[in-house]
């Protein structure tokens, strides 16, 4: 990511003239505008930790996935098994080509039977709607409600109290991954509750002309309750801490579910099968070459993505994300690694400006989540 003086080329999003009247630093991200930091990155982390952050994410992409038969399209065309979900239920899920590569990591979220909406990355829009459409059946709508639909995530310990006494929302029944309607100003917003950080917390869907007054009710309201601004660097660290992958750095469009360690999100028994199935079937008989592994540097220096990892003088993988770590205490990251070296406390090095670093692999994720329900 790259800091930017006037991005006049990059998408904004409804927020951005509040991010920069509050000072924040904006970056290019996936070509959206997006604050990184405010008042900076390790105290916008911790904040989180401890208190409550409102990140922007209306990058984010949504399709609307609808009509008679939209159930046994998704099925077949995502990764993980529908039959999980309920009316007001979030499942996470991948979409795979043909060969099982992944085309993005997404949220399913059911209104009802044949009545989806998808969450997609901001950067991977284009490529699902078009794998989506390659299979769409004639009784299927796919509407692609990307652009006229914001969203804010509100992260933190203190998450479900500034929900409560700032915007007026009880969700103590809320549990985790699961989602309901509730209005702002007398209009219908969605509220959710999932955690990217690995905290509790909620995200609020609007449309985009609603989303800035619901900003400024969480910041001007929120403050002496704990709500502060985070932006997207605090919000990597925090993901990263917990394990979570990030599309374009753990996943891509050469790298499969299952070397991902997303095997739990892949029903490959599920009746029907699913677009890349058949692939992933047979990686999984011969069993991944490579897998997504945590691991802590044992020494000063930061392992940043596509530094590669040593197992004595042979190369055996590459970091895909590398930071300090402040609830961990050190520096942490992900890389992908030879299958025989993945093991939890093989000893590693990675290079980092010319020198081999000490490293150990550990047990995935650094921080545990917190979930509700």
């Amino acid at each position: 990511m790259t800091v930017l003086e006037e991005p006049t080329a990059l998408k904004k999003t409804p927020l951005y003239d509040r991010h920069t009247a509050l000072g924040a630093k904006i970056v290019d991200f996936s070509g959206w505008a997006m604050p990184v930091y405010y008042s900076g990155i390790l105290a916008e982390h911790e904040w989180v930790r401890k208190s409550c952050g409102v990140f922007d994410v209306s990058h984010l992409g949504e399709i609307h996935v609808k009509g008679p038969g939209a159930f046994q399209f998704l099925q077949a065309r995502l990764t993980n098994d529908l039959n999980k979900l309920k009316d007001n239920k979030i499942l996470y899920s991948l979409i795979c080509d043909e060969q099982g590569f992944t085309l993005d990591d997404i949220l399913i979220y059911q209104s009802r039977r044949d009545d989806y909406s998808l969450i997609v990355n901001g950067g991977s829009i284009g490529r699902v709607l078009e794998g989506l459409e390659k299979y769409v059946p004639e009784s299927v709508a796919l509407t692609d409600r990307s652009d006229d639909t914001a969203c804010v995530a509100i992260q933190g310990p203190r998450a479900e109290e500034v929900m409560r006494g700032v915007m007026g929302y009880e969700l103590r029944d809320l549990n985790t991954y699961f989602f309901k309607e509730e209005k702002f100003n007398g209009q219908p917003v969605w509220i959710s509750r999932s955690g990217y950080t690995g905290e509790d917390g909620f995200e609020i869907f609007s449309s985009n002309g609603l989303i800035v007054p619901i900003w400024d009710r969480l910041l001007a309201a929120g403050r002496e309750k704990g709500i502060l601004p985070a932006g997207l660097g605090a919000r990597n660290t925090l993901r990263l801490e917990a394990g979570n992958v990030l599309y374009g750095n753990e996943l891509d469009t050469a790298t499969t579910p299952l070397e991902a360690g997303l095997d739990w999100a892949v029903s490959l028994d599920k009746p029907g099968g699913f677009v890349g199935r058949d692939c992933l079937l047979v990686q999984r008989e011969r069993g991944p070459a490579r897998r997504l592994v945590g691991f802590r540097v044992l020494d000063k220096p930061v392992a940043r993505e596509h530094y590669p990892i040593f197992k004595s003088d042979r190369k055996i993988g590459t970091v895909t994300s590398g930071s300090f770590a402040p609830t961990v205490g050190g520096n942490i990251g992900m890389g992908y690694v030879e299958k025989k070296f993945s093991e939890p406390g093989t000893g590693i090095e990675i290079e980092i400006h010319g020198r081999r670093v000490p490293a150990e692999i550990v047990k995935l994720p650094f921080v545990p989540h917190k979930k509700r329900g």
